[in-house]
């Protein structure tokens, strides 16, 4: 049984494939036309993983879709009713609408083949849900998902049983805490679809000295039916509506703040203009907020629900700050996000809603190991390399086919300062670098993160790097021991520690780390280990192998941002490449 997931005409288009229950691939769109966080048909998406199942698309059983316009269809016609939003939104909604209703006839277009797959659209938030849920190791768990808007809900939570997702509440349109988050991130200058991130990074330099503010945008309730509430007179999006752009390129959304908030807050910045003390102050106070909407939201679904596992999924669940404060916020102790949980995820989550729950099979797959995305071998990566040869002159360049020696070397290459880009094996899913695609350095360095954001990655001064720590060591360095592979929790470093590694702890003494371990990621764990003989520090810094630009997919690509960039190394495949003295 052949099912193909999708998340198409929506922010971060993917693809995911699964044959009999086991996920064989799943990447992003934007790894391959180089467009972040690119919205539309993922075609090259669907291209990869077809090609890694060894198949045709005519083969595929089900196509699966992380939308359905068709989902709280009376909800939406009432509020169009109550609301008359502009005619120039609806007709918007309408055309994305029919465009996610024609992807079976466009993609026999594309692949000019009769494709025999039945269509299933799955509702946005029941994707999410699905997404961890039946790929999580819980037989049973809470389920919540909260992001900005899907099919008109901004926030699902229900229960999760062997195979099986029970839907118990829906937060509808037009309250959402995941816009609440949107708002501020707009209103302080961060315009880019995605940026909420870089306010996650902000917040910790400001104060709460907001809150006052903060508490008259969004009321928390005691309320079963509504956990939380927007006041809507500072938002937009239910009256005036909100321009989006998902049918192809950047996904872009005009402001969804109105002018009571500004009037509330003051001028908002600009993109582009300096970050002031007031901006940081503002940035604290929305997190801090957000996470008291967040954990009031938790702590009614334990309630209700009595798990103490947790699988938590949608955009908001990228908050990895609130997301290493659910066990000392909560009752749970048992916490499951997968690598991409945005709407890319919802490509995993669409199919596993076939596959368990449509088609009833039993569940055997748990996603431990992120990387399912493309790989390269060795005479690939020759081939570039002397393609490269006029360019690659002043370097030194050597194959080393020993595992052992090759971390080896590059350890003793980042523990004298060098930073250095690791290229190997199968990309990683989601937006975080997990060691496969990664840009590493020395986390003993206190000036590491300021040779990294001006000379590498050239972005905000203020935005942190994370640790990639031996899972065995966490406890050494980490306030909290429980483990993340995939880098979604922020724990604080503990502070005897904080003077060994400066370069990955933030002002506020945390870190975001990957704990690596030796059956999910060997090579990855090997070198951090040589790091350790040659250190006495189970620790690296690990960011994204990337220029402002999504994650290298592509040997080609490595190179590029190596040359253009002044890192020092370059490990791609057993390739070690050096600049000269």
């Amino acid at each position: 049984m052949i099912i193909l997931g999708l998340n198409a005409y929506h922010g971060n288009a993917s693809a995911a494939i699964v044959v009999d229950g086991k996920l064989l691939a799943a990447v992003e769109e934007e790894r391959f036309n180089r467009i972040k966080n690119w919205a539309g048909l993922p075609v090259e998406s669907i291209k990869f993983c077809l090609n890694e199942a060894k198949i045709l698309i005519d083969k595929v059983d089900h196509i699966a879709v992380n939308r359905n316009p068709k989902a709280n269809i009376s909800k939406k016609a009432l509020f169009a009713l109550s609301r008359k939003p502009p005619l120039r939104i609806i007709a918007d909604r309408l055309k994305n609408a029919s465009k996610i209703g024609d992807i079976k006839s466009e993609l026999t277009s594309l692949f000019e083949t009769n494709i025999k797959a039945q269509m299933h659209n799955i509702e946005h938030h029941i994707a999410h849900l699905a997404s961890t849920f039946f790929v999580s190791p819980f037989d049973k768990a809470a389920l919540l998902s909260v992001d900005g808007f899907g099919d008109f809900v901004g926030a699902m939570w229900g229960i999760g049983s062997e195979n099986r997702i029970n839907v118990k509440h829906r937060t509808f349109f037009p309250h959402s805490l995941g816009l609440f988050y949107l708002a501020f991130t707009q209103y302080l200058g961060f315009s880019n679809y995605g940026d909420e991130y870089k306010v996650m990074g902000l917040a910790p330099y400001g104060e709460p000295r907001f809150m006052n503010e903060m508490n008259k945008v969004i009321k928390i309730n005691f309320s079963k039916d509504k956990p939380f509430e927007l006041d809507l007179d500072y938002f937009i999006h239910h009256s005036k509506g909100v321009r989006m752009t998902w049918d192809k390129g950047i996904p872009e959304m005009g402001p969804v703040y109105s002018d009571k908030l500004i009037s509330l807050f003051g001028p908002a910045r600009q993109k582009g203009e300096e970050l002031t003390q007031r901006h940081k102050d503002i940035a604290h106070s929305l997190q801090k907020r957000y996470e008291e909407a967040f954990f009031h939201i938790l702590s009614q679904v334990y309630e209700k629900t009595k798990s103490k596992n947790l699988a938590l999924s949608g955009g908001c669940a990228m908050n990895s700050v609130a997301n290493g404060k659910i066990f000392e916020g909560t009752p749970f102790r048992e916490v499951y996000i997968q690598p991409a949980a945005g709407d890319a995820g919802g490509a995993i989550g669409a199919a596993y809603y076939v596959w368990n729950q449509i088609l009833g099979n039993k569940r055997s797959f748990v996603f431990e190991k992120p990387y399912v995305g493309p790989q390269f071998n060795d005479a690939q990566i020759e081939i570039l390399i002397n393609t490269k040869q006029d360019e690659l002159e002043e370097f030194i360049i050597d194959k080393i086919n020993d595992q052992a020696l090759l971390c080896k070397k590059a350890a003793e290459e980042i523990s004298k300062g060098k930073v250095t880009g690791w290229f190997q094996g199968r990309m990683e899913w989601g937006s975080r670098a997990l060691g496969n695609r990664s840009i590493l350095g020395d986390p003993r360095r206190m000036d590491m993160k300021d040779i990294l954001n001006k000379k590498i990655k050239r972005r905000e001064s203020f935005r942190p790097f994370a640790p990639s720590i031996n899972i065995e060591a966490t406890s050494e360095y980490f306030e909290r021991s429980y483990p993340d592979p995939f880098m979604l929790k922020v724990y604080k470093v503990k502070e005897s520690k904080r003077k060994i590694i400066p370069a990955v702890t933030h002002i506020d003494g945390s870190g975001r780390l990957q704990t690596v371990s030796k059956e999910i990621n060997p090579l990855y764990w090997k070198l951090i280990n040589e790091f350790r003989k040659i250190t006495e520090v189970p620790v690296l810094l690990n960011t994204s192998f990337n220029e402002n630009e999504p994650i290298v997919c592509k040997p080609d690509e490595a190179l590029n941002c190596f040359l253009r960039t002044n890192m020092d190394v370059l490990v791609l495949g057993n390739y070690f490449i050096k600049r000269r003295q």
